[in-house]
């Protein structure tokens, strides 16, 4: 089942801001007591505005936390586009390093947020919002992969897949084990390595001028 969308969008500076708060105050009440203690009247207290107000822009506690989610990871995808675009035309342990850097940068920027969001997003829909915005940062990848100074590649979605996917699993872990500088940067390290031998096996040469 897909996250219902707000009811309204704020299209005023006023509005705006309050929509902000109550994004705000929805992760401060989450990171608080969870899922199960998170309810609008506390975000809405929190936020500084009336109840009322909130349920001007979302239907109920899931609908906000989906769209809280569903910003989350506009914010990492966003990253990973920005990176994918300023990597286009350079060498592949360019790219590696590129999108290895994004993508550890954005999902650890707000590491409490990150652990919040990722214990719930299940429970609010979030399925359905992970896919689509993968897909988007895959696409990414394929656009900046096409562009690579000393590869061509012969399935690039498939291996925007593959990159994406790996990305995962070491960022969520870095993620659950409150892990320190030094340990994020060795991973950065470590997964641009990674991905940069992936990319070169899986790489025809490209032609040469």
């Amino acid at each position: 089942m897909s996250p219902e969308k707000p009811r309204k969008t704020p299209s005023q500076a006023r509005s705006s801001h309050t929509v902000e708060a109550i994004f705000d105050a929805a992760i401060q009440v989450l990171l608080d007591g969870g899922l199960e203690r998170l309810t609008t009247t506390r975000v809405a207290e929190r936020a500084g505005v009336s109840v009322g107000s909130l349920y001007q822009y979302f239907q109920n506690k899931q609908s906000l936390v989906a769209t809280v989610l569903e910003r989350h990871l506009l914010h990492v995808v966003g990253a990973v586009e920005k990176g994918c675009a300023l990597a286009k035309g350079q060498t592949i342990d360019v790219m590696a390093s590129a999108v290895a850097d994004c993508f550890v940068a954005a999902k650890l920027d707000q590491p409490a947020t990150s652990r919040a969001l990722y214990a719930v997003a299940a429970e609010v829909g979030g399925a359905a919002v992970v896919a689509r915005l993968t897909m988007r940062s895959q696409l990414a990848l394929c656009d900046m992969l096409a562009t690579a100074s000393d590869a061509r590649f012969q399935n690039p979605a498939l291996i925007a897949f593959m990159l994406s996917t790996a990305a995962v699993g070491p960022v969520q872990a870095l993620l659950m084990s409150d892990a320190s500088p030094e340990m994020v940067r060795a991973v950065r390290q470590h997964l641009a390595m990674m991905m940069t031998s992936y990319l070169n096996a899986s790489a025809i040469p490209a032609p040469k001028t």
